[in-house]
């Protein structure tokens, strides 16, 4: 019990430190970040709908949502998927782009403030595989 109590009163502690931090300095929430950061990390700069909503673990609906309004805010555009004419794609504009350079360095500052650096080496390893067996469980309940 303590070790579930911990798990959530600390996740959601430092997700909204996290956020604070992000907010603060640069007008970015959280979840604008991690959709910025997946953008960025892809050919192109860009990433099917479904496929994001899946590696932000969020449902399709809610980042469609949020796209739409990151989109009214120039840091990404919708496209669609000219092989599949129901697919949408978002992709990461150069002013979302900055938006993530200039926004980067606090987040990776605050998590290795807030976590990695609290943590040894093989506390990271038993993490790391703790998540990765829990992520892999409930992505196959879902597939």
């Amino acid at each position: 019990m303590r070790a579930w109590r911990n798990y959530v009163v600390g996740a959601a502690m430092l997700g909204d430190r996290l956020h604070r931090e992000l907010q603060d300095r640069h007008g970015v929430s959280l979840a604008d970040y991690e959709i910025l950061v997946r953008l960025s990390e892809r050919p192109g700069r860009r990433m099917r709908m479904s496929q994001l909503a899946e590696e932000v673990a969020s449902s399709k609906s809610r980042v469609s949502h949020q796209v739409a309004r990151m989109e009214r805010e120039g840091l990404l555009t919708r496209r669609e998927c000219p092989e599949d004419g129901r697919g949408v794609f978002a992709e990461l504009t150069d002013r979302g782009m900055a938006t993530l350079e200039g926004s980067a360095p606090t987040h990776v500052e605050g998590v290795r403030e807030h976590m990695i650096d609290l943590l040894t080496r093989e506390e990271h390893e038993v993490l790391a595989k703790v998540f990765d067996r829990v992520i892999t469980h409930l992505r196959g309940l879902d597939g």
